[in-house]
């Protein structure tokens, strides 16, 4: 098998390294991600600029683009081969709720999934030890069972494990989506000559974290797995939007 990985933090990440050391003999692994720290890039491409792709060693790339463009050009024509599966991760801290909107861990890992074929993102829910073996080792196993068991080709699942000992996690569990509070305020400070700057705010903490969330898996010390979809539509509301249009149409 042939496993293309890649990631939003960088490719001298911990996590990519980990993540590597994780999956090492399951295949012939191909590193291709971004030269620096994409975190929150989300699905960008690169489009009014070329990309340029340095081999660091052999079969590990860097490119000076979003995670979407690395996995976009390793699939779509820069590895002879073609690949079977793509993981992103090992992020370092969290993608649970609406984080997936915002994550490159997650956009690489849809990229692969919208260019056919099966993929995972994994991210360290970071408490302060930073267990990226522990991440590395669940890495494995479900990649293991992917292999034993293959996941169909629409297939994006998003894994957030707590940052704990492997032997401390409470088990594996199936979750939904939770919903973060909104974000905290902006921070306002002021560059060294004294012209105004802002900084993002926080994430907030979970508002939606109830049973069945990827909140609460990774709280109670469960490995959350998460399947995504990329059908944004809101299917149940198609009818009544019908009506509202009709009823409007002039």
């Amino acid at each position: 098998m042939n496993i293309l990985l890649s990631n939003d933090d960088g490719w001298r990440a911990d996590g990519l390294r980990a993540l590597a050391e994780g999956l090492a003999g399951l295949g012939t692994l191909t590193v291709v991600a971004p030269d620096r720290n994409r975190s929150g890039a989300s699905n960008s491409l690169t489009l009014e600029s070329p990309l340029r792709i340095v081999e660091q060693h052999e079969r590990w790339y860097a490119v000076n683009g979003t995670p979407t463009d690395c996995v976009h050009l390793a699939i779509s024509g820069l590895l002879p081969e073609q690949q079977q599966l793509v993981v992103a991760g090992i992020n370092d801290g969290a993608n649970l709720g609406d984080d997936v909107l915002y994550s490159g861990t997650v956009a690489a890992a849809m990229e692969g999934r919208l260019l056919g074929l099966p993929s995972i993102a994994f991210s360290l829910v970071s408490g302060g030890e930073r267990h990226f073996e522990t991440a590395a080792r669940v890495a494995r196993e479900l990649v293991e069972r992917g292999l034993r068991t293959p996941l169909p080709p629409a297939t994006l699942l998003n894994v957030n494990v707590p940052d704990l000992p492997y032997e401390s996690l409470a088990g594996v569990r199936a979750t939904r989506l939770g919903v973060r509070h909104r974000s905290e305020r902006m921070v306002a400070a002021r560059d060294p000559r004294g012209r105004r700057i802002y900084w993002v705010g926080a994430p907030g903490a979970g508002q939606d974290a109830g049973p069945g969330t990827d909140f609460e898996a990774v709280e109670q010390g469960f490995v959350s797995v998460t399947p995504l979809q990329i059908d944004l539509t809101l299917h149940a509301a198609l009818a009544e939007l019908g009506g509202w249009l009709r009823a409007t149409d002039v």
